[in-house]
């Protein structure tokens, strides 16, 4: 058109273009002699990071990357806020926050279902009309008869998605678990806006997994779906038509910006393999921040982390965000929390325009270097659980892997090299908490799957030290500090004092035990115990017969004189420090010195 204005080409031609060769010399002039390769960085993947990468980078790639095709146009992403509904509850309360939270900036609802045959389906639809609302439903019994309950309210096309992953979540009975998924998927067959085969990625986001293990593990997974799945009247493009991944961002920005980026890579191989058209290869996400990363301590820093989690996932090109409470660990739902997540999402869209570029990271010298890379790392040991016989076959080979990047994060957390600001590392001296520490370890919801359970252990078991003291109460408590972690947690009360004293203490708390610290009003005194021991204390106790079925609990409190003589009668025995007494110890823990 005439009136159309014209712009002229934005160019840099008054700046000489700078090689390769040039930054190099210039890093080694700042560096004033030391090495180079000193900047390198070995990832918790396993791989090397070059300190800096320039356009060689890009052609040393197989290919030259464009940018990926999205599910919609532009950046565009749901805010989809979920919902925890407890085992014999009918959803009632949860459903009325997701009804008011979509007249607020939500838009969409993820149920996330203990006990799916007592969640009230008719309520739902009188609040959220199935038809028109975006609704996810986690569950892990019965999915085929939840969506005939959806069904049964007169909506002929659902919208949102089913998870449901048998595989893994390590549901029994596979064959059973199978069959019904493909009942869901005969259900929901001709649904385009309805995904009933989501794999719960998350699962392994969220105990520690590195970016490249969870791309391998929801390959895995997806694998096994599309050759176990399809009959006589599903197929695999059926199949493939209903998946949906559901994976946990951490606060490593970069790295899970890319994860998402090369999870769509590795899929379209994934699909191609499988004989299916290149549209199948744009696998939705849901991304979801996630609870391996937040804390109880100084948790308002909670609200800084999903904010960097929540943008890798949008920019990396996550369909649908679900941004979690800063307070979710302590504290029941409510409205402020609530309301801050929900707005993170509509302030990244609305006030700094994350939504406007459908790629952001397309061309970056180092994102399609680090893309490049997750993807080969995942595909790699993709291959290795298929040569296992894939899964569920090649589980218990998925979770070594797990379980040892899991523990190397909790080892350089303890020691102090990976830094988690307000736990570790520039911590509240004067926080005062808004929980109370004793019903929080009693709790059988407080979530110890977390990188930080072996810290806050140690900073919520002192806390309560101090708090008996002040009341002087003739009351005791023994706390566990740790059982899988239990190593991490020693690491991280030694990394307290003096190097000098760290050998003789290693040598007086042998490899399988357990630490306790043993609380009254007057002292706080640290022990180790065997599981046994400890086993055998908690029993006598709480008074439990020996041949009844009993886990033992993290935190036990009785009057003073009862666990001094069952201290003395199970045989703990002290971790003593030298030089120091307990007050000072824990004064240290507190971040109070």
């Amino acid at each position: 058109m005439s009136d159309t204005p014209h712009f002229a080409p934005v160019t840099f031609s008054e700046f000489e273009p700078v090689t390769t060769a040039a930054w190099q010399a210039r890093i080694e002039r700042d560096l004033k002699g030391a090495d180079p390769a000193t900047l390198r960085w070995l990832t918790p993947d396993g791989f090397t990071l070059e300190p800096f990468y320039h356009r060689e980078a890009l052609d040393a790639l197989p290919e030259q990357p464009a940018p990926q095709l999205r599910l919609t146009a532009g950046n565009r992403w749901r805010n989809v806020p979920a919902y925890a509904v407890p085992a014999l509850n009918n959803g009632h309360a949860a459903i009325r926050r997701a009804a008011e939270a979509l007249t607020r900036g939500a838009e969409g609802a993820h149920f996330v279902l203990a006990d799916a045959a007592a969640f009230d389906v008719e309520f739902l639809h009188e609040q959220l009309p199935l038809a028109d609302t975006y609704i996810g439903y986690s569950l892990t019994a019965s999915p085929a008869a939840l969506v005939r309950q959806l069904l049964e309210t007169g909506t002929p096309m659902l919208r949102g998605f089913l998870q449901f992953d048998p595989i893994t979540n390590h549901l029994p009975d596979l064959t059973g678990q199978l069959r019904e998924l493909r009942e869901v998927l005969h259900l929901t067959k001709g649904m385009p806006d309805f995904r009933a085969l989501t794999l719960d990625v998350a699962y392994y986001g969220n105990r520690g997994a590195t970016a490249s293990q969870q791309i391998a593990f929801a390959l895995a997974a997806a694998a096994t779906y599309l050759s176990e799945l399809p009959d006589d009247t599903l197929s695999v493009a059926d199949v493939a038509a209903a998946l949906r991944v559901h994976t946990a961002t951490n606060p490593n920005y970069f790295f899970e910006l890319a994860k998402l980026r090369a999870l769509r890579q590795v899929w379209a191989t994934l699909c191609h393999a499988y004989g299916l058209p290149p549209e199948a290869a744009q696998v939705p996400i849901l991304a979801e921040t996630a609870s391996w990363s937040q804390t109880t301590l100084d948790s308002h820093t909670n609200l800084l982390r999903v904010t960097t989690e929540a943008m890798s996932a949008v920019l990396g090109g996550a369909d649908v965000l679900s941004v979690r409470p800063f307070d979710a660990l302590y504290q029941a739902p409510n409205e402020f929390s609530d309301r801050l997540a929900r707005n993170l999402s509509v302030l990244l869209r609305e006030e700094a325009g994350l939504g406007a570029v459908a790629d952001p990271a397309a061309g970056s010298y180092y994102l399609e270097t680090l893309t490049d890379t997750l993807a080969r790392e995942a595909w790699a040991l993709f291959q290795r659980l298929q040569a296992e016989g894939g899964l569920p076959a090649a589980i218990g080979l998925a979770m070594q892997e797990l379980h040892q990047a899991a523990q190397a994060q909790f080892r350089r957390i303890a020691n102090g090299e990976q830094v988690v600001v307000g736990t570790n590392r520039f911590q509240n001296p004067k926080e005062k908490f808004s929980f109370n520490p004793k019903k929080l370890l009693r709790s059988p919801e407080f979530d110890s799957t977390r990188a930080t359970y072996p810290s806050e252990v140690l900073r919520l078991a002192t806390s309560l030290h101090f708090e008996r003291r002040e009341k002087k109460k003739k009351r005791a408590t023994v706390v566990l500090l740790g059982a899988h972690t239990n190593q991490l947690i020693v690491e991280s009360f030694l990394r307290l004092l003096p190097a000098a004293e760290r050998p003789e203490l290693r040598e007086s708390h042998p490899e399988g035990t357990l630490s306790v610290l043993f609380s009254s009003a007057e002292q706080a005194t640290l022990m180790y115990a065997t599981p046994e021991q400890f086993a055998r204390l908690a029993r006598f106790v709480r008074n439990i017969p020996d041949d009844a079925d009993f886990l033992p609990p993290t935190l036990l409190t009785a009057d003073l004189a009862t666990l001094q003589e069952a201290v003395r009668v199970f045989g703990f025995q002290e971790f003593t420090v030298q030089g120091y007494s307990t007050e000072d110890v824990l004064a240290r823990l507190q971040g109070k010195k």
